[in-house]
């Protein structure tokens, strides 16, 4: 039992939580490449996607396994974003760290995703079994470079002014 569920549940629960991290995180993207910050979508994001990072921390597992290693540093990132983002509300050089912390965020959550796929799909389970054949690689390194020009794109087009701060 974990947080009162069936591991089976659990597990339920944590994928749906994930698929709307990297759903949302997608429409983010959409606005960060059009120039429209989406606060309701950004906030769903930002939010799911620190919650798998969280949810994947309770998973009954003997030692460190490396994904908890990604949603540690996922939750790094996101806490830079956070920062960056309502912290520092986008102003100067933060609003470069938010979409780039942004991206990476959702990056991780899909390479995840990939190796997941990888490990339970049986179809494409078959193509890579140890995830160290071609098949695997070539789609880790297509998901990154795919990201990679996402990001570069995404900085350059993301020119909202810096969100007004009212004071307290």
């Amino acid at each position: 039992m974990i947080l009162g569920m069936t591991t089976s549940t659990f597990t339920l629960v944590h994928v749906l939580i994930s698929l709307v991290g990297i759903g949302s995180g997608f429409v983010v993207v959409y606005g960060l490449l059009t120039g429209k910050p989406l606060d309701g979508w950004t906030a769903t994001f930002l939010s799911t996607t620190i919650l798998t990072s969280i949810t994947g921390f309770l998973f009954p597992v003997a030692h460190i396994l490396p994904s908890h290693i990604i949603g540690l540093i996922s939750l790094l990132v996101l806490a830079v974003a956070l920062l960056a983002r309502y912290g520092r509300h986008m102003q100067r050089s933060w609003r470069s760290t938010y979409v780039v912390c942004a991206i990476v965020a959702l990056y991780l959550n899909v390479f995840v995703a990939v190796v997941q796929s990888f490990l339970k799909i049986p179809p494409v389970h078959a193509l890579a079994p140890t995830q160290k054949e071609p098949p695997f690689l070539f789609t880790q390194l297509a998901v990154m470079a795919i990201f990679v020009i996402i990001g570069i794109l995404a900085v350059k087009q993301f020119r909202i002014a810096p969100i007004a701060v009212t004071p307290a």
